[in-house]
């Protein structure tokens, strides 16, 4: 079973360089009206539509209720009740609609799940208070799904209905003195109406629903909450607020999110085809979907511009995610078919001005745009107790514990969500909501803000991602979305070190692909704005070089590192720390391309020269001593191999700790030496240990924890069993597809050391047909020279002589 050298990762160390009704029978109710609960005529005065005055003690301002606007997609209308003489009223006309309910969206989405759990609320008994979980206020479609609601009570017979904008007491207590007057109760006050009106709901047998829509301020309808002790009706609330004073009181929230992925293609497909234009959508309708961040109100003013414009998925997410193209430009207000009445920046932010009135510490602003920079999906909790950001907010006062006073506002005023018990993605954002913020950002501020972010999330990195993987995943995370949004704003005469910080992650995570993806934008960054001779260029340029060799691009890798040696050696001088880090990654570069001869004395130099440089046990000084010691063994210098493996393994216990990932290397090659030496026994333990530490330590899927694996199968391979090698293995080759890509070098060779694996244990034609693949794809990637490739193909020929039949 072969076990060459692409086969172990990390033996050399580089360096870190429509809508369906259904039913609303309250629990315990027949259908139908009944008359019997009607007021009599006589039952009090009632006042003729036309003029209200607020009487004494009233809550309208100046005695008056005019200029209130009646909900989110109403006008301004002034009502006004004249107080009458009492008259017997006329018999009541059921079933009674006060509003009017606002009409339901062209390719309404009837979220079924959603209304599920209303109705699960509602056969509870309960309040049931829509809001949002996702920040961004406005545009979840909470009005929509309330509208659902109401228009289905319609549908199944309930005598009453009534629709009140709740940004106001007086709003609803002019839609509940409405409804005194209609069900024939009112007697010419409207606040003593809408009192008597709550009394009348309270007792009444008769089928109700009466929604609040968008409460703003719970404390002032405290009393204005309907109640039901016949158990005949119920209340629904829609709110942007987070507030623990909407619930309490026998009132649920439900929380409310965006469209899933689907309910949003669906809707960007129905309401194209409802217009007729079908041919408008293509393969990009899911991405469409996903920039808008499965937002109803984006996706209906995108759908109508597309429809005004005829603009295909493609040629509309063209536009949108151009960095030139404005939110109002992209979603303008003339594609406000369904009336909603506000531009989309507006209703985003629409919170946003009375956060402001309610901050005590006047940080809100800048907490905003912060978290604007940031990833939309979330960032750590602790970044508002590292210093840069806490200094960005206020130089002298700010704390951890304002700042968390701060998100928390803009939490309840559903900008944000700060939930800690959601790290490391504790502080997330609508992607819309961002991007409204960021584009009121003035320029002058935007470079500080962004230093100030990228500064905090280099404070909270941990010096050991590996033991961290989420955490390093959301930190990188953050710093692509800040890169993006911050354009040049992280580079001067240098980059800001958070971004060779977050390649370096890449790359010791083993994303191979990623990685290298990542250090040739980086580069490329390097060469535009810091020039290509400039030393971090150069370094850049080493670290793009090591990406190649890990993706398995050997021969390019290595012809980059010398071009990129050269620099250095002429531009810095052949004992520049930049230099040695070069002259490293060439040497591993070497390595794993077969040149193994020149490897050892390119290490031993490197060795001496970091000796002088950096000092006897400095990281780098060990990293180059660890990857001689390999270099020895490969050159079946065993006893030099051994000695100085155990020197790098106490050094690194002692610099670096017994559960670094250096030392954890520097074992693992520690016991193929014994392996080569014979030591059967020492070795194979040695790796279990090994292996249990790797697992424990840095996540059964790390790059470390996998050679460990494919060695120890290896082992068991050549200590006959057969049969636990294939299974640890075929994990082994799995994992490695996944994480590395089905090209890379370790998945190549393990599908070679598998087939001979199946070989041995008697799977001989599932053998043949895995080294046939194994060697066209060594060949394919590799090179037909490479001594992987050679060692496999002459694998493959002797099994294809030993098995009769036709090859």
């Amino acid at each position: 079973m072969g076990h060459s050298t692409s086969g172990r990762t990390g033996e050399r160390r580089e360096w870190d360089g429509a809508h369906r009704r259904s039913a609303m029978k309250p629990p315990g109710r027949r259908r139908g009206r009944r008359e019997e609960d009607a007021p009599r005529a006589e039952s009090g005065p009632t006042a003729a539509p036309g003029h209200v005055s607020v009487g004494r003690g009233g809550v309208g301002a100046g005695g008056s209720i005019e200029g209130s606007a009646l909900g989110e997609n109403s006008r301004v209308a002034n009502i006004h009740f004249h107080e009458a003489p009492a008259v017997p009223t006329a018999a009541v006309a059921w079933p009674v609609e006060i509003g009017p309910v606002p009409a339901l969206a062209s390719a309404f989405q009837p979220r079924r799940e959603l209304r599920e759990r209303v109705e699960g609320a509602r056969a509870d008994g309960d309040t049931v208070v829509l809001t949002q979980v996702l920040s961004g206020g406005g545009g979840v479609g909470k009005t929509q799904l309330a509208a659902a609601c109401a228009s289905d009570a319609v549908a199944e017979g309930y005598d009453l209905v009534v629709w009140a904008a709740a940004t106001e007491a007086q709003q609803v207590i002019t839609q509940y003195a409405q409804a005194a007057v209609r069900v024939g109760i009112a007697g010419g006050d409207p606040e003593a109406d809408a009192r008597l009106f709550l009394e009348w709901l309270a007792t009444t047998s008769r089928r109700w629903l009466v929604v609040l829509d968008d409460v703003t301020d719970p404390a002032v309808l405290t009393s204005w909450w309907p109640a039901s002790r016949t158990g005949s009706g119920w209340v629904l609330a829609t709110t942007r607020l987070k507030d623990a004073r909407m619930t309490g009181g026998g009132r649920t929230r439900i929380d409310i999110d965006v469209y899933t992925p689907d309910e949003a293609r669906t809707f960007v497909e129905a309401r194209l085809r409802g217009e007729g234009m079908e041919h408008l959508l293509d393969a990009q309708v899911a991405e469409l979907a996903s920039a808008l961040g499965h937002l109803p109100l984006a996706l209906s003013h995108a759908t109508a511009y597309m429809i005004n414009e005829e603009l295909t998925c493609t040629a509309y997410l063209a536009l949108f995610t151009d960095h030139c193209t404005s939110l109002e430009e992209a979603l303008p207000e003339s594609a406000d078919t369904e009336g909603y009445g506000r531009q989309i920046t507006t209703t985003l932010l629409l919170s946003l001005e009375a956060a402001q009135a309610a901050d005590t510490t006047g940080f809100a602003t800048t907490a905003l745009r912060l978290v604007s920079l940031l990833d939309p999906s979330g960032h750590p909790h602790a970044l508002w107790s590292a210093p840069p950001l806490l200094n960005c907010l206020s130089p002298e006062e700010a704390t951890p514990a304002q700042a968390h006073k701060t998100l928390r506002l803009l939490h309840r005023y559903a900008l944000i969500t700060c939930d800690t018990r959601a790290d490391p993605r504790a502080v997330r954002i609508h992607a819309l909501t961002a991007r409204a913020v960021r584009e009121g950002i003035p320029e002058a501020r935007m470079a500080a803000l962004a230093v100030a972010a990228a500064d905090a999330l280099l404070e909270i990195w941990p010096d050991l991602d590996h033991f961290h993987p989420e955490l390093a995943a959301t930190l990188r995370a953050n710093t692509d979305a800040l890169t993006g949004h911050a354009a040049d704003g992280l580079w001067g005469s240098r980059s800001h070190p958070v971004l060779r910080h977050a390649g370096n992650s890449l790359s010791r995570a083993g994303l191979v692909v990623p990685a290298l993806a990542y250090w040739q934008r980086f580069t490329a960054d390097c060469e535009r704005l810091l020039g290509h001779e400039h030393l971090q260029t150069l370094a850049a340029r080493s670290s793009l070089a090591s990406a190649y060799a890990d993706t398995g691009r050997v021969e390019k890798a290595v012809a980059f590192a010398e071009w990129v040696l050269a620099d250095c050696e002429r531009l810095a001088g052949v004992k520049h720390p930049v230099t040695l880090a070069v002259r490293n990654n060439l040497a591993t570069s070497y390595g794993k391309a077969g040149r193994r001869a020149e490897v050892v004395g390119l290490f031993q130099r490197l060795v001496a020269d970091c000796e002088r440089q950096f000092g006897d046990r400095h990281p780098h000084t060990l990293t180059a001593r660890n990857n001689l010691a390999t270099a020895y063994r490969e050159v079946g210098r065993i006893e030099e191999a051994i000695g100085l493996q155990r020197r790098v393994i106490a050094d690194s216990e002692w610099r670096l700790g017994a559960g670094h990932p250096e030392t954890l290397n520097a074992r693992r090659n520690l016991a193929s030496c014994y392996w080569r030496a014979g030591l059967t026994e020492e070795a194979t333990g040695l790796l279990k240990e090994v292996n249990a530490d790797c697992e424990r330590l840095l996540g059964a899927e790390h790059p470390e924890t996998l050679s460990v694996r494919n060695d120890l199968a290896h082992y068991y391979w050549r200590a006959g069993r057969g049969e636990e090698a294939g299974r640890l293995l075929e994990q082994v080759i799995a994992d490695r597809e996944r994480l590395m890509g089905v090209d890379h070098p370790e998945v190549l060779t393990g599908r070679g050391n598998l087939a001979v694996a199946h070989w041995e244990t008697g799977r001989r034609e599932e053998a043949l047909t895995l080294l046939r693949r194994a060697v066209a794809d060594l060949d394919r990637v590799l090179g037909s020279g490479h001594s992987d490739t050679v060692g496999a193909r002459s694998t493959l020929a002797r099994y294809e002589r030993e098995l009769p039949g036709d090859h």
